[in-house]
């Protein structure tokens, strides 16, 4: 009985939804933590390299950590897609094409478009700095990576950073609408409160979207 009931519930159209709001907000909630991280930049090389250094120290548990966000990146991608193609084929059975539905915004029908950004973005940035040039340092008597060096030589290049500012542009116009849109799907969509969430939205959105952006144009510029 509770697997016909789980099975019918993964295999429903709101329960694909709810995984999809699920997901992204975990999503959002990693995204602060890795901005938090990253701003560790503007403190110096031996701050950053620290951080850096700790996280690597976590062992096992690290390489769990990542096998889970990239299985909840995984589940919100694909399912993601699947609503969008079902959506897309639901739409042509009309014989007469709609205008989008009531409530749409630029940022709701372009989150298929803004994703796929993101995802071309992810495996760029993991190329180029995780796996990226490898170099060495000391701090504090304990040898580490320098991801410090390699952070800083990716965004001496200034189309790294015009690429990394367009892709956080996408981020915050994909979040904007995600983030307010994951708290309806899950029924938290009371009118004395959404659009407070609304705002809260808007107002990650740039925090996040800015502070990656800023990252990167302060390298550049401390590069220069």
């Amino acid at each position: 009985m509770m697997t016909s009931a789980v099975n019918h519930y993964f295999g429903s159209s709101i329960g694909r939804k709810q995984l999809v709001a699920v997901s992204g907000l975990l999503l959002c909630g990693f995204l602060v933590s890795h901005l938090l991280g990253n701003l560790l930049l503007l403190a110096g090389p031996d701050a950053f390299n620290l951080y850096s250094y700790k996280l690597f120290a976590l062992g096992p548990l690290l390489y769990v950590i990542e096998a889970v966000l990239a299985l909840i990146f995984l589940v919100h991608m694909y399912l993601a897609v699947r609503i969008t193609v079902e959506n897309k084929r639901a739409a042509g059975k009309y014989a007469v094409k709609k205008r989008t539905g009531r409530g749409a915004t630029l940022m709701s029908v372009t989150m298929p478009y803004t994703g796929l950004v993101l995802l071309v973005f992810l495996i760029l940035h993991l190329i180029n700095l995780k796996f990226g040039t490898m170099y060495t340092t000391t701090v504090d008597g304990i040898e580490m990576r320098d991801i410090y060096k390699t952070t800083m030589e990716y965004f001496a290049n200034p189309v790294s950073v015009a690429w990394y500012c367009v892709a956080m542009f996408c981020a915050a116009f994909h979040t904007a609408h995600g983030f307010s849109s994951a708290f309806h799907t899950i029924g938290w969509n009371h009118p004395k409160y959404y659009g407070k969430i609304k705002i809260i939205g808007y107002l990650y959105a740039i925090l996040i979207g800015g502070g990656f952006a800023f990252v990167s144009v302060w390298a550049y510029l401390r590069g220069v």
